[in-house]
Order: structure tokens, then C-alpha cells, then sequence
């Protein structure tokens, strides 16, 4: 009996090594589109409108496009999550993350840009600073977190009433494990942000997530459990938040705790996959093979013809002779 356990827990892990690469090198080239609108908050189209996508997954990757007036799209993405950024003149620029998938429609994305004003607490003194943004954004999908630092900074000294930015810097921050200093941004913006704002809730969600993954990298549970749970809260239509902590526990091998927040995601958008997938994962280093079965067969069932599914179709194929 113990050598087959010790069998099944080795091919678990196994799996699971084959799952992790298999996530970790999705390519940002496929058949999948992405499309969308850019409107002011009156529902108006904005024409034109800069659209820039950037893959979130393996390698690097960004297209850009102009929305007109039937809107934007962009073909031939793989499947993952991509970045999009809305900027137009006079208006402040929006990002969003979707999950592109390669089969299927995959839903209208509308970014709703905000003019600027005055009195307008993310005040713009210099247009043309948006420039500065741009290179940060690139910089930090690239991983170059000082340099993405600078350009924010500059960004921001040139923007001081810009507070949302910082949300950015908070982010370098934590990524290069200054997280104090990521701590202090992220609060800056608590402190600042209004709900009755704009995308206010969304950035407070944002903030008290990357709040809670720097306490979690601290160590410090308690604390990290109490801000992801205000996030959910805050902002508890975002399936990407509830998913974006699934993915910091799992990192972190807490994985009772992912699970609770990938199935969080899975409730909020039931047809989106990758929930499952990353469900399915967890279950493998649990060695609970019945709930691996059973979520990556959920998995299939939305995402069917894949690389990533004909690599889950071949894994409970040995799974299910181990259980016999």
C-alpha cells in the first residue's frame, strides 16, 4: 500500500510539473479576437482612440490599434490574459484585463474613458506625458521594475494630482520585495480614493489586494486573509481579483485558500476555463484525485481544443488508470 501511495503522490507531482509548463508557456499567438468599444461616460463612441493589447501570459507580446466607429479589435491572440489600454486626447486612459480564448466569441470589452477636467482629482497637467505611462506599462510586463519605476515617477512628477499611478509604482514596489515601501503606496491610495470616483472601487479592490499579497510574502496570514477579503468585497463583480488571489495563494502553496478563491472566480464567471484548470492543479498537489477529475472535465467542457486541453485530456487519461 505505501509504495502506491508513494506511487500516486510522484505522478501527482508530476502532473502537476506538466500542468504548470504547459500554463507557463502558452503562446500569445493563436486564433482568438478580442474586440470592444472605447465611449465617454455619456455612452459616445471616441473617436479616435489609441487601443493597445499586451499579453499577460509566458512572453512578451503588444499590438496597437484605433478605435473608430464600430470599435476595435485585434485577431490572431493566444489564450491567456491580455492587458488593454484605452487613451484618447483630453480623456483619461483606461486599462482592463480579459481572458482570450480560441474558441467561441469572446465578450464585447467597453472601456469607458473619463474627460479630463480641472477640478478632476486624477488631474492631467501634461497630456503628453501619457507617453511615460506607456513605457512603464511596457517595462513592467518586461519585468524591468526599476526602470518601469522611473518612468511612472517621472510620470507622476509631472502629474502630481495623477494619485492613481502609484498604484503602478506599489506594484514595482512588490515585485522586487521592497514591500514596505510597495505597503505605503498602496495605502497613499486608500487614503485619496473616493467610491463615488470613476473606477474608484476597482482601484481600491486593486490596493487592498496587492496590500494582501505583500502581507502574505511577509508572512504575516491574518492580515493578508483580512485585505483580500475587503478587496472581494469592495469590487466582488471582478472575477480577475478573485482569480489574481487564487494565484497568489497558489504561489505561495496555500492551497486550501486558492481553491476558495479560484471557485470565487468560477461562481462569478461560470464560463470562463481557466478557473477550472487552475482548480484542477491545485487538486493535483492535494493528491485529491477525485476533484482533479472532476474540475479539469469541467475544464474540457469549455475549453475543448486546445494545447492546454489535449495536455489535461492526456493527464486523466493516467489518472483515471492509477485510480483503477
Amino acid at each position: 500500500m505505501k509504495a502506491k501511495a508513494f506511487l500516486k503522490l510522484s505522478l501527482c507531482l508530476l502532473f502537476s510539473f506538466l500542468l504548470v509548463m504547459s500554463a507557463a508557456g502558452q503562446a500569445a499567438r493563436g486564433k482568438g479576437r478580442a474586440h470592444g468599444a472605447v465611449i465617454d461616460d455619456k455612452g459616445n463612441p471616441i473617436i479616435p482612440a489609441k487601443v493597445i493589447i499586451e499579453f499577460l501570459g509566458g512572453e512578451v507580446a503588444k499590438f496597437e490599434t484605433t478605435s473608430k466607429k464600430r470599435g476595435w479589435s485585434f485577431l490572431g491572440l493566444g489564450t491567456g490574459r491580455w492587458k488593454v489600454t484605452a487613451s484618447a486626447d483630453g480623456y483619461i486612459p483606461y486599462s482592463a484585463e480579459i481572458f482570450v480564448r480560441q474558441l467561441g466569441m469572446n465578450p464585447k470589452l467597453t472601456l469607458t474613458l473619463q474627460k479630463i477636467q480641472s477640478t478632476d482629482s486624477f488631474l492631467i497637467e501634461d497630456e503628453s506625458t501619457f507617453e511615460l505611462l506607456d513605457k512603464g506599462n511596457r517595462l513592467f510586463t518586461e519585468k524591468k521594475y526599476d526602470a518601469a519605476l522611473l518612468a511612472y515617477k517621472e510620470f507622476l512628477d509631472k502629474n502630481p494630482g495623477a494619485y492613481q499611478v502609484r498604484l503602478n509604482i506599489a506594484d514595482c514596489y512588490r515585485e522586487k520585495g521592497e514591500y514596505e515601501q510597495a505597503l505605503e503606496e498602496y495605502k497613499i491610495i486608500l487614503e485619496k480614493i473616493s467610491s463615488d470616483e470613476p473606477k474608484g472601487k476597482e482601484i481600491a479592490a486593486k490596493a487592498m489586494a496587492g496590500i494582501g499579497d505583500c502581507y502574505l510574502k511577509k508572512q504575516d496570514f491574518e492580515n493578508a486573509q483580512n485585505y483580500f477579503k475587503q478587496s472581494i468585497e469592495t469590487y466582488p463583480e471582478d472575477e480577475l481579483i478573485a482569480y489574481n488571489v487564487g494565484e497568489i495563494y497558489f504561489s505561495n502553496q496555500k492551497l486550501d485558500e486558492a481553491i476558495q478563491y479560484f471557485t470565487l472566480a468560477s461562481k462569478i464567471k461560470p464560463d470562463w476555463s481557466d478557473p477550472y484548470y487552475k482548480l484542477g492543479l491545485v487538486y493535483l498537489n492535494k493528491a485529491d484525485f477525485e476533484k482533479a477529475i472532476e474540475t479539469l472535465e469541467k475544464f474540457l467542457t469549455l475549453e475543448p481544443n486546445t494545447e492546454r486541453s489535449a495536455n489535461v485530456k492526456n493527464i486523466l487519461t493516467q489518472i483515471k488508470k492509477i485510480k483503477k
